[in-house]
């Protein structure tokens, strides 16, 4: 059994774990009939054992080998810890014994085993080399555990060859004895193309199996190709669990964040140090990302022991006023004024943020703005070379919860030593023996927590609707895929408790939510394929937000959180004042009297925020235009139209719709509401691009949503 860690903010430093060992002393009887009138005593011993990697270097940086146990200090919390198990792991070039260990041919089984309790499915394995053998842990002693992943959904094909060459020199160049190496990828799947092995050959094939032939080019796929990909789409089979997963992370990087964090969960029974080599091409988070998904994947791989150490594949990079020829021209004064410049580089930063955390909390180092990436192998098995395994039971029993901080340090450090060892980590929380405050505590703890769970998947989405000058309506709605709720027999009722807070740019609160779901006896067996959504809405002024949601199921105590940014702009200043445009495939009655403008003559509006249908649905899309231009009679002329584009072919434009009166005269706002059934589509991705034009103050907008048909 594993205890939960999570620790942040520092580079360089080794891992840690609780490790449970349970043994088992029996009495044998002295003969058959004594072993039949009782049965012999079994005790069991518990003990948990915190696991602490660390490293120290002398002012060359050199790791300092020849401690004992007796030279170290351990605090957890303040209080000093005895030190009960102490070893030191060096890493050095020996003749390989072990040619492949079979370590990732789990991954799919978990994946598919998570899909049936409704997590998402990330992992498929389509290459896993046999082990040579059961596996030993005197096999594995002495090696370095090398993931490669290669991020194949971000890079051009030049990155991807980029990378694969750079991995290829390390095998040919720089791969030791003692190096097990592992290939997978991650793009709509993550694919394990050869599990551990010493075997370079092996190794060069799974890499040739990504690189491209030299001098052809690759073209990105045109309308050519939408028959072929349309009939596979229709061809693929889904079960409503694998349905409901599926629409979660169709439009966001949160795979790419459970692939890693799948990788580390994969290697966690496996002591030593191991590291995953990220190549990538940037991670663009927007505000339909779960931001509790990066630091799930950071602490599962602190839990496991396992360093991340991205390298950003399109290498050294120029900023290029007006944009290079990879992207459009700029236009207005942004090119003149500098603002073009400033938000390339903004973008260009932001793309990189998410690997510098991914290395910078897990031990890692991120390589960014550099064509050299041999430097990345060479700093993976520097800091796998040598380290101290030290081991302590924790004087605090409580199942908590909460972050234990560790520090180690050297009691006589003259020598200027320097000691790099993890933060902390997290204590586990039985939740069946937990009371009624408790429970609405953790529930507070969850909001407010540094890394929050992602056991139950969660999705959370936000609109504006404007009321006022300074005053915006922001519906609110959190979804839960029904087949991830577990059901219990004996159940009278399915009960979950949602809690979400929206904080401004200061951290502030601004708005709360809070309901208690109840789902009737029987409900369990209609719920796979559906989804469980709690809407609520409040009032907000322009400016930047954030809203973080907690849910828990509370038969078995499962909970997930989501975390994006609210943008509610400021429409005064901008031409042409329109809303956020509302994508639904439900409608119901409702006699709710609100400000809520998804909710209009008695019928409700109910968001799809997967933005994922089925071609036997029907779609909604409304939105509203406020502040038109009028005419000498005080008439507004606004024409609109819906035009959907599958790549850059246009599949499909409503006909013009021309309104010249304002629907509520209150707000100022002139309403567009179109319907348009989902078989019109063949499955696939399409673009929906509302094309708004205010003929009398000469204004247009352009406003965009991406969906999916399956």
């Amino acid at each position: 059994m594993m205890t939960n860690f999570c620790t942040r903010g520092l580079e360089n430093q080794a891992a840690l774990r609780i490790l449970v060992v349970v043994g088992l002393v029996a009495l044998l009887s002295p003969s058959p009939a004594a072993q039949q009138q009782a049965k012999p005593p079994v005790f069991r011993a518990n003990l948990s054992i915190v696991s602490v990697d660390v490293i120290v270097r002398d002012r060359d940086g050199r790791a300092v080998r020849g401690l004992t146990a007796a030279d170290f200090e351990l605090i957890e919390d303040g209080r000093a810890q005895d030190v009960r198990t102490f070893a030191f792991e060096e890493i050095k070039d020996a003749p390989s014994a072990v040619v492949s260990v079979d370590l990732l041919a789990g991954v799919a089984e978990k994946a598919l085993a998570a899909t049936a309790s409704g997590a998402r499915p990330v992992a498929s394995v389509a290459e896993v080399t046999p082990a040579a053998g059961p596996m030993r842990s005197e096999d594995l002693a002495g090696r370095r555990m090398v993931i490669l992943l290669f991020d194949t959904s971000s890079m051009q094909p030049e990155d991807v060859q980029r990378s694969v060459d750079s991995a290829r020199k390390y095998v040919a160049e720089q791969m030791s004895t003692s190096d097990l190496v592992a290939v997978a990828t991650v793009g709509s799947i993550l694919t394990v193309l050869t599990d551990f092995t010493a075997d370079r050959d092996k190794v060069s094939a799974a890499l040739n199996q990504l690189s491209y032939s030299d001098g052809t080019e690759t073209p990105p796929p045109t309308a050519a190709t939408a028959a072929t990909d349309e009939a596979a789409a229709a061809a693929t089979e889904e079960t409503a669990a694998d349905a409901e997963a599926a629409e979660l992370e169709m439009f966001n990087n949160d795979l790419r964040l459970r692939a890693l964090r799948t990788l580390a969960e994969s290697l966690t029974l496996i002591e030593q140090k191991k590291a995953i080599v990220y190549f990538s091409a940037g991670m663009q988070r927007s505000g339909q990302d779960n931001q509790v998904e990066l630091r799930s994947a950071i602490n599962a791989a602190v839990r496991a022991n396992v360093s991340i150490y991205p390298i950003d594949t399109r290498g050294l990079q120029a900023v290029v006023p007006g944009g290079d020829a990879r992207q459009a021209s700029g236009r207005g004064q942004a090119m003149f004024s500098g603002r073009g410049m400033s938000r390339q580089f903004s973008q260009l930063a932001a793309s990189q943020d998410t690997l510098v955390s991914l290395a910078a909390d897990t031990g890692g180092r991120a390589f960014t703005d550099t064509n050299n990436f041999g430097d990345a192998f060479a700093r993976v098995q520097r800091d796998m070379s040598a380290y101290y395994l030290l081991g302590y039971s924790s004087s605090n029993k409580n199942q908590d919860g909460r972050f234990r901080r560790i520090q180690v340090r050297l009691k006589k450090n003259d020598a200027g030593y320097r000691v790099e060892s993890r933060a902390g980590y997290y204590a586990d929380r039985d939740f069946a023996n937990t009371s009624k405050t408790d429970r609405e505590a953790l529930l507070e703890e969850q909001l407010f927590a540094a890394v929050s769970v992602t056991d139950l998947p969660v999705i959370a989405s936000a609109m504006y609707f404007r009321l006022a000058a300074d005053k915006y309506y922001v519906p609110v709605a959190v979804s839960v895929p029904g087949s991830a709720v577990p059901v219990t027999e004996g159940l009278k009722e399915i009960t979950l408790d949602v809690l979400g807070q929206v904080m401004d740019e200061r951290g502030m609160p601004v708005g709360r939510l809070r309901q208690t779901m109840k789902l009737p006896a029987g409900t369990e067996k209609t719920l796979a394929g559906k989804q469980i959504l709690y809407q609520s809405g409040m009032t907000l002024p322009p400016g930047r937000f954030s809203i973080k949601a907690v849910v828990r199921e509370n038969a078995t105590g499962l909970m997930g959180t989501f975390e994006a940014a609210i943008n509610v702009p400021e429409l005064a200043r901008q031409p042409m004042k329109v809303s956020s445009v509302v994508l639904s495939t439900q409608v119901q009655a409702s006699t709710v009297k609100s400000d809520n403008p998804l909710i209009r003559d008695g019928v409700q509006m109910i968001p799809n925020l997967t933005h994922v249908v089925s071609r036997d649905q029907k779609m909604f899309f409304y939105y509203e235009v406020y502040e038109p231009g009028l005419t000498a009679a005080k008439l507004p002329d606004l024409r609109t139209t819906i035009a959907f584009y599958r790549g850059q072919v246009k599949v499909l434009e409503t006909p013009v719709v021309a309104r010249a009166t304002v629907d509520a005269a209150n707000r100022q706002a002139t309403l567009f509401q179109f319907e348009v059934p989902a078989s019109s589509f063949e499955p696939g991705l399409y673009t929906c691009q509302v094309n708004i034009i205010d003929e009398v103050a000469g204004r247009f907008a352009f406003p965009r949503v991406v969906f999916y048909v399956r």
